[in-house]
C-alpha cells in the first residue's frame, strides 16, 4: 500500500490512534486513579499509609523494570519478524486479562491485587513499544507531530470519557445496578478491559506494518538478536539520538512519577478522594485540545521548543505542589498538568521518529521504551522511599525538579536537523 495515498493514509492514522483510546483508559481509571485510592483503602487498609505507598511504589518500579529488560529484544524480534501487531496484541491480551481480573480480588487481598496490577502494567508498557514503531508506518515524517499529538489527544477523550462514567459509577451505583461504591469500582477495572479490548481492534485490522527481513520465525528470532547488537552499534555512533535518550530519561522520569504517584501523594498529605478524582477528571478534559494544540505548535515551531516549553511548566508545578495545602490547589495544578502532559508526550515521540531510521523504528523504539520504562522504575521507588523515611511526602516531589532541569538542559544541545540527516545516512 502506498503510504502517499491520502484516502488509506488517514483511515491507518485513525486507527493507529484508536489504540491510544483503549491504553488510556488503564492509565487513567486504572493505574491514575482508581487503583492508588482502592488499594489504600480496600486491599490494603489494615497496612500504614507510608508503607502502602512503599508497596505501591514498589511493584510500579518492578513491571516496570520487567517491560524495560523485554523492550529493546521484543522491539528488535518484531522488526526482523514483521511482529509488531501480534506482539502488540499479546501485550494487550496480558493487560486486559489482569485489568479484568481485579473485578475478582476481595477485601483484604492486597498482595494479589498487586500482583495482577504489576502484570498488566508490563502489558500496558510493552505494547507500548510496539504502538510507538508502528507510527513511521502510518504517516509520513511531514505528518509526524501531528499524527502522534492526535493520538494522544484522543486517548485523552476516550479515557477521559470512561472515566468520567467511572466516576459516575462509584457516586451513584443505583443507576448502574451496583450494590455500593466499592462494587462500582470493581466493576470499573472490568469496564476498562473491555474497552481497551474494542478499541484495540481498529489497529489490528487497519493498520499493516512493513514486511519481515526473514521469512521463518526461527531466522527472525536469530536475525532480531544478531540485530539488537548492531543497533547498540547503532545508537553509540548515533550521538544525536544518544543526547536526546539521555534528556528524555531524565525529564520522562519526573512525568511518569506524576502519573503513576500523584493521587497517592494528594492522599498522603491529607486531600478527599473524590476531590482527586474530579482533579483528573479536569487533567483528561483540558489535555484533548492542548494535545492537539501541541501538535500544531509543534509542526509549527518544531517539537523541541514544545518539549522544553512544557519542562518549564512541569518545573513550576512541582513548586507548587509542595507548598499546595488547599484542594483548589490540587485542581490548578491538574489544569497545569493536563495543558503540557500529552503534548510533551507526543512531541518527545515524534522527535524521536525523526531522528532514526524508519526502517529500524522497532528496535530503535525498544530502546526509547526502555528509557521511559528505566524511569518509571527509579522514579516511583524515589518517593515511596523518601516519604516512608521521613515521614513528610512533600520533601520527596521536590526532588523532580531535577530531572526536568538536566533533562531540559540536555534537549537543548539536540540538533534536529543534523540527527535527521545522520539517520537518512544510517
Amino acid at each position: 500500500m502506498d503510504i502517499s495515498d491520502s484516502t488509506s493514509l488517514r483511515s491507518r492514522e485513525r486507527a493507529w490512534a484508536l489504540y491510544d483510546v483503549a491504553t488510556s483508559s488503564f492509565a487513567t481509571t486504572v493505574m491514575a486513579a482508581f487503583f492508588p485510592v482502592f488499594f489504600k483503602q480496600f486491599w490494603a487498609s489494615a497496612l500504614p499509609v507510608t508503607e502502602s505507598t512503599f508497596w505501591l511504589g514498589a511493584v510500579s518500579s518492578v513491571g516496570a523494570l520487567v517491560a524495560l529488560v523485554l523492550a529493546p529484544v521484543l522491539g528488535s524480534l518484531s522488526d526482523a519478524g514483521g511482529w509488531k501487531k501480534p506482539l502488540l496484541a499479546l501485550c494487550a491480551f496480558i493487560g486486559i486479562t489482569m485489568t479484568a481480573g481485579l473485578f475478582w480480588i476481595e477485601q483484604g487481598a492486597w498482595e494479589l491485587a498487586l500482583t495482577l496490577f504489576g502484570l498488566g502494567l508490563v502489558g500496558f508498557s510493552t505494547g507500548m513499544v510496539f504502538y510507538d514503531a508502528l507510527l513511521p508506518s502510518v504517516t509520513i515524517p511531514a505528518r509526524f507531530e501531528h499524527v502522534s499529538a492526535f493520538g494522544v489527544g484522543m486517548g485523552y477523550l476516550g479515557g477521559g470519557a470512561l472515566f468520567a462514567v467511572n466516576i459516575l459509577m462509584t457516586q451513584k451505583p443505583e443507576w448502574f445496578g451496583l450494590a455500593d461504591a466499592s462494587a462500582a469500582v470493581r466493576m470499573s477495572f472490568l469496564s476498562v478491559a473491555v474497552w481497551w479490548f474494542v478499541f484495540t481492534l481498529p489497529l489490528l485490522f487497519v493498520v499493516r506494518e512493513p514486511p519481515p527481513r526473514c521469512a521463518s520465525g526461527a531466522n527472525a528470532v536469530k536475525y532480531g538478536l544478531i540485530q539488537l547488537r548492531e543497533t547498540f552499534r547503532h545508537v553509540r555512533r548515533l550521538k544525536i539520538v544518544m543526547l536526546f535518550l539521555g534528556a528524555y530519561w531524565l525529564y520522562i522520569d519526573g512525568v511518569d512519577t506524576i502519573v503513576h504517584m500523584a493521587v497517592d501523594y494528594a492522599l498522603a498529605i491529607g486531600f478527599d478522594a473524590g476531590g482527586l478524582m474530579l482533579a483528573l477528571l479536569i487533567t483528561q478534559a483540558v489535555g484533548v485540545p492542548a494535545t492537539l494544540a501541541y501538535g500544531w505548535l509543534g509542526q509549527r515551531f518544531g517539537a523541541k521548543s514544545g518539549i522544553l516549553a512544557g519542562l518549564a511548566t512541569y518545573a513550576l508545578l512541582v513548586v507548587w505542589g509542595s507548598v499546595m495545602s488547599r484542594q483548589w490547589e490540587f485542581y490548578g495544578i491538574a489544569v497545569g498538568i493536563g495543558l503540557v502532559q500529552g503534548g510533551v508526550q507526543a512531541l518527545s515521540r515524534a522527535l524521536y521518529a525523526r531522528l532514526i531510521p524508519k526502517e529500524k523504528s522497532g528496535e530503535f523504539f525498544g530502546f526509547f521504551n526502555l528509557l521511559s520504562k528505566f524511569a518509571a522504575v527509579l522514579g516511583p521507588v524515589l518517593v515511596g522511599i523518601v516519604s516512608h523515611a521521613t515521614g513528610e511526602p512533600r520533601l520527596s516531589i521536590l526532588s523532580l525538579l531535577v530531572l526536568f532541569t538536566l533533562g531540559g538542559a540536555l534537549l537543548w544541545n539536540v540538533d534536529v536537523a543534523e540527527g535527521e540527516r545522520r539517520a537518512a545516512e544510517l
